[in-house]
């Protein structure tokens, strides 16, 4: 893959973005959602999206300081060395060109979505507890994918910039395609008017109505399990353990393509090819 297709890439990424026309179910949510918590006091709307970000912020934290995510590192550092031997911190990984980059990154997404269909298979057998924490730990898988991906391109997530962009791409990332184009744009923005690359002096409030699309179609997804759950073949829920991994399969290639198109673009930004 040449610089030039992945340039391409973005661009037929971003046409697609533009040209999603919102279907009257779409619209008629939208409504219904700014509707719902119109009725909310300000007090407590700000209250529980601010335990809602303090939530991600521990995730994060839990995140930086586990095995596993060490272990991730490590082998992005390693690869990273077969393109520059002298690659030895995750800021080192800046000096490989985009493609490079996209085809570590690659590897890192592919065992992502390999993690969020299995987990979703296995919600999809039905049980309460596997159930009531679906959507915890596919915020944590898919938060943990988008670091990888900022990881991979040289960005170090210990930093509270790099950690602050790196929610806004989640956040975004997990937006319904509609309000994608929007998110991004402001993203853009946000990179290219920063100050000082170590210090976030951006809105740091992450989660808003406009984020509950998401957790709404997984409640509906362990709706529909539950229903299926007792349709058995050899013993097994197949329908329902085929929703449950095609569904968290599906929310993971959302975000991974959208923290992928993104950081591909930051990465070019820097190199002024954009």
């Amino acid at each position: 893959m040449t610089k030039k297709r992945v340039i391409e890439g973005i661009e037929t990424w971003r046409e697609h973005q533009s040209s999603y026309q919102a279907n009257d179910f779409e619209m008629m949510y939208d409504d219904w959602i700014r509707d719902s918590f119109s009725r909310i006091s300000p007090e407590v709307k700000q209250k529980f999206f601010s335990k809602l970000d303090g939530w991600l912020f521990h995730t994060h934290a839990f995140l930086q300081s586990s095995a596993f995510q060490n272990d991730a590192r490590e082998r992005i550092l390693m690869v990273g060395r077969i393109f520059q031997s002298n690659v030895t911190h995750i800021e080192d990984m800046k000096q490989l060109d985009v493609n490079q980059l996209t085809y570590i990154a690659d590897q890192q997404v592919a065992r992502g979505r390999l993690y969020s269909f299995a987990q979703g298979g296995l919600t999809g057998t039905g049980g309460w507890l596997l159930l009531g924490i679906d959507f915890p730990l596919m915020t944590i898988l898919n938060l943990r994918a988008v670091q990888l991906v900022g990881l991979t391109f040289g960005h170090e997530m210990n930093h509270p910039y790099e950690m602050m962009i790196s929610f806004k791409v989640f956040h975004a990332a997990m937006l319904p395609k509609r309000l994608q184009e929007a998110a991004w744009d402001q993203l853009i923005e946000e990179i290219k008017l920063t100050q000082h690359p170590y210090v976030y002096e951006g809105e740091d409030q992450l989660t808003d109505e406009t984020w509950f699309e998401q957790p709404m179609k997984q409640a509906f997804k362990s709706l529909f399990i539950l229903v299926f759950k007792r349709k058995l073949f050899q013993g097994i829920p197949l329908i329902s353990v085929a929703v449950g991994a095609y569904s968290n399969y599906q929310l993971t290639k959302q975000m991974t393509e959208f923290a992928m198109k993104f950081y591909q673009y930051r990465h070019l930004l820097m190199e002024k090819e954009v």
